[in-house]
């Protein structure tokens, strides 16, 4: 499934804190899928979904593949703004396109895609995602993609 353009993607509100940064002063790279993973957790958060949940129904997200591209440096006590949009839903997966900016100026600083699949808690098979989930995170404008 597919996202329109004009969609607005969920975007989750965070600060750099001196635990972020290398002896640089800058946000050490592995940093920003963190940053990345607490919005896509916050997304399913706010459709009011919490994972603790999810996972005394035996369901787990699990990160399958990811992808970033780092374009400038975020530095301690920035604000960023992360977003997390779902941009293909499939049987069993999800593809997230994400992008970290710097609240003061707009300033792109990272960007990246991660396909996350829903697995069973207790044997980490994949399993079709559940139609609450699959209706809450299509929403409007996202059409089927096989699997």
């Amino acid at each position: 499934m597919r996202a329109p353009n004009e969609a607005q993607p969920f975007a989750h509100r965070c600060r750099v804190y001196y635990e972020d940064t290398d002896a640089g002063g800058v946000v050490f790279y592995v940093n920003y899928l963190k940053f990345m993973e607490r919005a896509r957790t916050e997304r399913l958060r706010s459709l009011g979904f919490a994972q603790s949940q999810l996972a005394r129904e035996d369901l787990l997200f699990v990160v399958r593949r990811s992808e970033a591209r780092y374009l400038a440096p975020a530095r301690l006590d920035d604000e960023l703004l992360v977003t997390a949009e779902v941009t293909e839903l499939r049987g069993a997966s999800l593809r997230f396109a994400q992008q970290v900016r710097r609240v003061d100026d707009d300033r792109l600083l990272c960007e990246g895609q991660f396909d996350v699949v829903c697995v069973r808690a207790e044997s980490f098979k994949p399993r079709a995602l559940p139609e609450a989930l699959r209706a809450a995170f299509a929403g409007p404008g996202l059409s089927a993609v096989g699997e």
